[in-house]
Order: structure tokens, then C-alpha cells, then sequence
């Protein structure tokens, strides 16, 4: 008799335990503390275990901390630290605003007019989004904002409108493409301006740490050939990849204009929800200039939504993909930030820098180490983590061998930040267009991989050819 999902699922725990336990036991490498080493463990099989699945991911994140506490690698308040980060409230709120664009029915008009212009094609409304998402980069500085509080809602309501087709499974299928296409457009447009995310300016500061001077134009016109690029490849490869179901289908249309003569016109709970999201947007875009965090600006749009009743809290604790993004996000930061703290990031640059690049010539070794700083962020739950530990010894490094100061420094910026593309929990708005539920943790790595080779190809090739033509190398 053949075994069920659930014993296989159970076995491959059992087996990946029994592997945890036996390295737990190898002494630390040279450099690392034994604390550090425990906690590089619990991190990797607690991403292992996400993979595999055999809990719900906010159970897993749970038991991981357990591991945590119980074996002394952190103490229970250091555990519980990552739930009082900014950014992880922030995807909570991007959540609860998402509900007063569907629970009004504001993003499902949004959706069925943009199905008006562009729903024969499911292609088009994938480009329709990549879209949207180019023209807000440049003015609004927090990705989580932009691709969680803004583009996601749009996506999530379009999402919706197939579950009125005659195909069931069409709602899951092409609701993965599309949060897929929304995702990792968000990373590259995140890649080509210095005001996209919070982070980008500090990988400008170390820059100019170094002496290197970075404008914003110069970013600008250093990322737009293969950003753009990136922008019209992106969902083709994907449609490919993972092929929605429905790819033309006339009777989308049809069922976009009967839904909106249905919905007549416009509510007043839509109207707030319209002047609530306009208020978003303007916060989002000119708020540091009042001291407004893009965490703040979500609290209260969150809070306008509450007041004038367009949702009610009750909604808002039973969103289940909002607390369990919440917990293992939560808990994966945590981790990230401790390891960033104790120093394995550090020790892993100079490892690098000590005994791998005086074995390699220039070029190759410049290879390398952009190969390593790329994929190194599968231990990134933050690309401000990762440009604050890394950033600094790498562009000491691509220097050293022999890279321009300013190509290094812009090469080494663009890594940061299409390298989050790669994992559910990468970018501060990978986990809101995750929670979804649309695609399995599996199926997301691997075309999160796959798309890493594809931005490998056109920043280094038609990047490179272009960076030879501004005369930056």
C-alpha cells in the first residue's frame, strides 16, 4: 500500500531532524562562535522545513523559535524581536488595506476596467501591472508600499474575477502567474532608481563612503536599458514557466462588463477607499520629508479605513494570510538580523577576500564574487541587511580586482536588489504577494532561480555592452 502525502511528509521531517542533529554536533568552523553556528542551522532546516511543508508555515516559523529558546541559541525576548520591526508591520498593514479594496469592491472595478482595455490577453494584464508598477518607482520609496499596499490589491481583485470563469482551477493558476509577474516586477523596478526602495540610498552612502559619487541620474540611465529589458522579458518567461490556464478568453470581457453594470456606480465606501488610497500614495511618495515612515503612513490609512467603517477590525483578525505572513516573516527576519549581528555575513566576506581571490585571476574572480553576493541572499530575509553587512567588503573587493569604482558600486547595488527576487520572504513585499496563497514555497524558489539566470543574462550582457557605452568600464 502505497504511502499518503502526509507519511512522506512526515518521513522527510524525520530524515531532515536526524540531519539537523548530526550537524548541530559538528564543532563550529574556525571564526564562528558556537552560538552563531546553532543559529545558521536552525535557519537553514527552518527554511528546509518551509520548503518542505509538513505544517503551516506560521506553525513552522512557531516551532523554529522554540528550537531557539529551548536550546539557549537566543534568549525568548531576542526571539520574539523580529515581530517588533517596522517593516513586518508593515506588510501586516498592506494586508488589512487589501481587504478595503476588495471588501468595497474599489479594486474589483479597478480590475474589471483594466480587463476593458486589456483582458482578452492574460499577458496583457501581467504588463498592464508591470506597467503601473514603472511609473510609480521613481516617486514612492518604500517597495512594500508600492508593490504591497498598491500594485497588490489591483493584482489580488483581478485574481478574484476568475473565479467567475468555467474553469475552477483557472483562479489558482492564473492567480500565481500574475502574483508572480506583479513580484518580480517589483524587484526590477526597485533596481533601476535610487528613490524605488529605502535601501537603495544606502548602498549610495557606502558609495560615497569609498569616494565613489552616485547620482540619482546616473543610477537611472545605468539601469534603464536592462531594466527595462528585464521589464518586457520578465513575463513572457513566466508565461511560459508557469502558464496560466487561461491565456485568451473573450467571455473575461464580457463577464468584466456585465460585473460593472452590476456594480452601477461608484459607492461612497469606494469613494473613501479612492481618497484613502490617494492619501497613501502622496504619504508615500513625500512623507519622509514630514518624518513619516512608510510603516506610519500605512497605520494611518489603515486607521481612516477603520474610522469611516470601509472595513471593521473583526476583518482584520480573521485575514489568516496576514497573521501567518506575519509570524514566519517575522521570525525569518529575526534570524537574518542575528546572523547579520553575530557575524556570519562578515566572516563569510572575509573568507572570501582571504582565501578565494588570490587562487582566481581578476576577471574570473569578479565573477565569482558577484555569483556569491547574489545568491548569498537566500540567508537575506532584508535587502538592507544585505547591503549593509555585504556591500562595504564587496565593493572592496571588485575594486581591488581591478572593476571601475562607480561600475563596481552600481553592479554591486543592482545584485542587492535583483537577487531578492530569488525567495518568499527576500523583499519586504515577497511575503504579502506569497500570502496570497496561489503558489507553494517550492514552485516560488524555482522560478525565482530561474528568473535569476534570465536577469544574470541581460545585466551582464546587454547591461555590460551598455555600461561600455556610457563609458563606465
Amino acid at each position: 500500500m502505497p504511502m499518503t502525502s502526509t507519511w512522506n511528509k512526515a518521513l522527510t521531517l524525520l530524515i531532515v531532524a536526524i540531519l539537523a542533529y548530526a550537524i548541530w554536533n559538528i564543532p563550529a568552523p574556525v571564526g564562528l562562535s558556537i552560538q552563531t553556528w546553532h543559529l545558521a542551522i536552525i535557519f537553514i532546516f527552518t527554511i528546509i522545513a518551509l520548503i518542505i511543508n509538513p505544517l503551516p508555515m506560521g506553525a513552522i516559523a512557531l516551532c523554529s523559535i522554540a528550537c531557539l529558546v529551548l536550546t539557549k541559541t537566543l534568549s525568548l525576548q531576542q526571539s520574539l524581536s523580529g515581530f517588533s520591526d517596522s517593516i513586518i508591520w508593515l506588510v501586516l498593514f498592506a494586508f488589512f488595506i487589501a481587504q478595503g479594496f476588495i471588501k468595497t469592491g474599489f479594486g474589483e472595478r479597478i480590475a474589471y476596467h483594466i480587463i476593458l482595455l486589456v483582458g482578452q490577453s492574460t499577458l496583457g494584464l501581467s504588463y498592464a501591472l508591470v506597467m503601473v508598477d514603472f511609473i510609480l518607482a521613481p516617486f514612492i520609496p518604500s517597495v512594500c508600499a508600492r508593490g504591497g499596499g498598491i500594485i497588490f490589491p489591483i493584482a489580488q481583485s483581478l485574481c478574484k474575477t476568475y473565479a467567475n470563469t468555467s474553469n475552477p482551477k483557472a483562479v489558482s493558476q492564473n492567480g500565481g502567474f500574475l502574483m508572480q509577474v506583479t513580484f518580480q516586477a517589483n524587484v526590477i523596478t526597485s533596481a533601476m532608481f535610487i528613490t524605488a526602495m529605502a535601501a537603495n540610498p544606502l548602498a549610495v552612502k557606502f558609495a560615497a563612503d569609498a569616494g565613489i559619487i552616485i547620482s540619482w541620474s546616473d543610477w537611472a540611465i545605468a539601469a534603464i536599458v536592462p531594466g527595462i529589458i528585464s521589464l518586457m522579458v520578465m513575463p513572457v518567461t513566466l508565461y511560459y514557466l508557469y502558464p496560466p490556464l487561461i491565456k485568451s478568453d473573450p467571455t473575461v470581457v464580457k463577464i468584466a462588463k456585465e460585473k460593472l453594470q452590476e456594480m452601477g456606480n461608484i459607492s461612497l465606501k469606494e469613494i473613501i477607499m479612492l481618497i484613502t488610497f490617494s492619501i497613501l500614495i502622496f504619504l508615500w511618495m513625500v512623507g519622509s520629508k514630514w518624518q513619516l515612515s512608510a510603516t506610519t503612513v500605512a497605520l494611518l490609512g489603515l486607521c481612516i479605513l477603520l474610522l469611516f467603517k470601509v472595513i471593521n477590525f473583526e476583518d482584520a483578525l480573521a485575514d489568516k494570510a496576514a497573521w501567518h505572513t506575519f509570524i514566519w516573516f517575522g521570525t525569518l527576519v529575526m534570524i537574518s538580523g542575528f546572523l547579520s549581528e553575530f557575524g556570519l555575513i562578515s566572516w563569510v566576506s572575509d573568507k572570501l577576500r582571504d582565501n578565494l581571490l588570490c587562487f582566481l585571476s581578476p576577471t574570473i574572480g569578479i565573477i565569482v564574487l558577484a555569483v556569491i553576493y547574489f545568491y548569498i541572499h537566500y540567508f537575506c530575509a532584508s535587502t538592507t541587511t544585505h547591503i549593509a553587512v555585504l556591500f562595504p567588503t564587496f565593493l572592496a573587493l571588485f575594486i581591488n580586482a581591478g572593476m571601475p569604482g562607480v561600475l563596481s558600486a552600481l553592479v554591486l547595488s543592482f545584485l542587492s536588489i535583483l537577487s531578492s527576487g530569488l525567495t518568499h520572504y527576500g523583499l519586504s513585499s515577497a511575503p504579502i504577494y506569497f500570502g496570497a496563497g496561489y503558489m507553494k514555497a517550492k514552485k516560488w524558489w524555482q522560478l525565482g532561480f530561474v528568473m535569476s539566470l534570465v536577469y544574470g543574462f541581460i545585466w551582464i550582457f546587454i547591461g555590460g555592452a551598455w555600461w561600455k557605452a556610457l563609458g563606465l568600464w
